[in-house]
């Protein structure tokens, strides 16, 4: 509101404040306010004691700030006041005593609680913590998925043939039955091929502990060995699988494979790959010489089609290293290949 000029008091009663009011001589408006006959629920109003009927406005003393009521010409709104009978509830302003500059409102909260107020901690209406029907805990609800991460095709100036690796697990958040499987077939016949069977329990976030056994058929006699590693995501989102291998008469084997999801669009995936294999002790039978025996890099190129469909092509590159390259040779096989691949990826 614009500022008014204070009013100067008189000697009349009940008139202190009203000398000079000529300033609401503009207040025609307010001439429809019949709504203000039914003001009882104003009768619970004791901190406005001083304007009963508007007889006398002292009350209104430290209301300076109405010193100019010019604006209360858009006071026309206020012709139907009746929502004012909802005001039966304002008891609680006795702190309003006077209204004047100086009048202070009470705290509208505090205190001690009322006798009947409900205890705070019986919010259970006495039901002891435990485990309620329908709510599971972690590792109590089981899942199952199958994926096949590499299940492609390739061709190489040596050889041409396929190419399986596949994992599946079933189980809860914490423990799970995980088996793999990776190997291949060559000119008609099944190459080195590797499966697993391992229980998977979890260490840490994002990390793994596996262990179980592995059996190792085609290409040569089958080998049985003993499994423990480690799987989960390395800083940067690398996918890490890590394990150390030990069979019968002292054979020893490390196995290490990492890839990494490059996004290059939300559907377009280049996913580099690197694998390393090692052995203990060398075994003629199946082509494998002591020491780090191969290791392979692979790049592709991955189309997302849907969730669970992702076609992909691309390039790996193999060498086999030390004694593993000799018995190669000897073989009159390559030590070294380059392949071009096109397979699918899939999970359900």
């Amino acid at each position: 509101m614009a500022p008014m000029q204070k009013a100067v008091p008189t000697s009349a009663p009940g008139e202190s404040g009203m000398k000079d009011m000529d300033g609401m001589k503009g207040m025609d408006g307010m001439k429809g306010m019949d709504g203000m006959k039914d003001m009882d629920g104003m009768k619970s109003m004791d901190g406005m004691k001083g304007m009963d009927g508007l007889k006398g406005m002292d009350g209104m003393k430290g209301m300076d700030g109405m010193k100019d009521m010019k604006d209360m010409k858009d006071m026309k709104d206020m012709k139907d006041m009746k929502d004012m009978k909802d005001m039966k509830g304002m008891d609680g302003m006795d702190g309003m005593k006077g209204m004047g500059s100086s009048a202070v409102m009470k705290p509208m909260q505090g205190g001690s609680p009322p006798p009947d107020a409900r205890d705070p901690d019986a919010y259970a209406d006495g039901l002891a913590p435990g485990p309620q029907s329908g709510m599971k805990a972690e590792d109590q609800q089981h899942y199952t998925q199958i994926m096949l991460n590499r299940f492609e095709a390739f061709n190489s100036n040596d050889s041409h043939g396929q190419v399986l690796e596949a994992q599946a697990w079933t189980g809860g958040d914490i423990n799970k039955l995980w088996l793999k499987v990776d190997g291949e077939r060559s000119a008609g016949k099944l190459g080195a091929t590797r499966t697993e069977a391992l229980w998977d329990h979890v260490i840490a976030p994002y990390w793994s502990l596996q262990t179980g056994v592995r059996h190792d058929f085609g290409d040569g006699p089958g080998r049985n060995w003993a499994v423990i590693g480690v799987q989960g995501l390395a800083p940067y989102w690398f996918d890490v699988q890590a394990s150390a291998y030990v069979g019968p008469g002292g054979r020893t084997a490390l196995r290490v494979d990492t890839d990494y999801d490059i996004f290059i669009s939300k559907r377009v995936v280049l996913q580099p790959n690197v694998k390393v294999d090692a052995y203990g002790k060398s075994d003629p039978a199946r082509g494998i010489g002591a020491g780090f025996s191969s290791v392979g890099a692979g790049l592709r190129l991955r189309y997302i089609a849907s969730r669970k469909i992702e076609p992909y092509v691309g390039v790996v590159w193999d060498r086999k290293l030390s004694g593993t390259a000799q018995y190669a040779r000897d073989a009159g096989a390559s030590a070294q290949e380059t392949r071009v691949v096109a397979g699918l990826r899939l999970w359900y």
